[in-house]
């Protein structure tokens, strides 16, 4: 079963599947992807990738999720396919541009959110506390609920 979220952007009605991808896949998707994870539970399928996959989770990025209870140092930046972006329900794009693939059917965002390559902890702070914001909306509008 498919239920439409905005004209012609189709996502499964049970465990919807949303991948993150940004350039490095090591700050932002993998901050969204561990707080998508953290708070979706088994009620949906989170994914991650990057269009040039760094050498490792940004350690800034590491401690501040470790900050808020959420850990994700079993993560590692990987490449995303065009099979994983197609598997997807929804893609969420995070900085990579012209790089992010598109595929028709699929219901894309794009959060405009700073790269926290380079920056320390208090830095990386804000942006994972937007990126926690904006989970949480995508969460709802998919109609799960968070998991505290």
């Amino acid at each position: 079963m498919t239920e439409t979220s905005g004209p012609g952007q189709p996502v499964s009605a049970e465990n919807p599947t949303v991948l993150f991808l940004c350039t490095h896949n090591a700050g932002r998707s993998q901050m969204a992807l561990g707080y998508f994870n953290h708070l979706a539970g088994r009620h949906a399928v989170g994914w991650s990738g990057g269009s040039e996959p760094g050498e490792q989770v940004n350690p800034s990025a590491v401690t501040a999720m470790a900050e808020v209870g959420i850990d994700i140092t079993g993560e590692f930046p990987k490449p995303w396919t065009d099979e994983i972006v197609r598997a997807a329900d929804v893609v969420v794009t995070m900085g990579c541009g012209d790089t992010c693939p598109i595929f028709p059917g699929k219901r894309y965002e794009n959060w405009d959110l700073p790269d926290p390559a380079g920056r320390d902890v208090a830095a990386v702070r804000p942006i994972r506390d937007d990126i926690e914001v904006r989970v949480r909306r995508l969460l709802g509008e998919l109609g799960i609920v968070p998991v505290e």
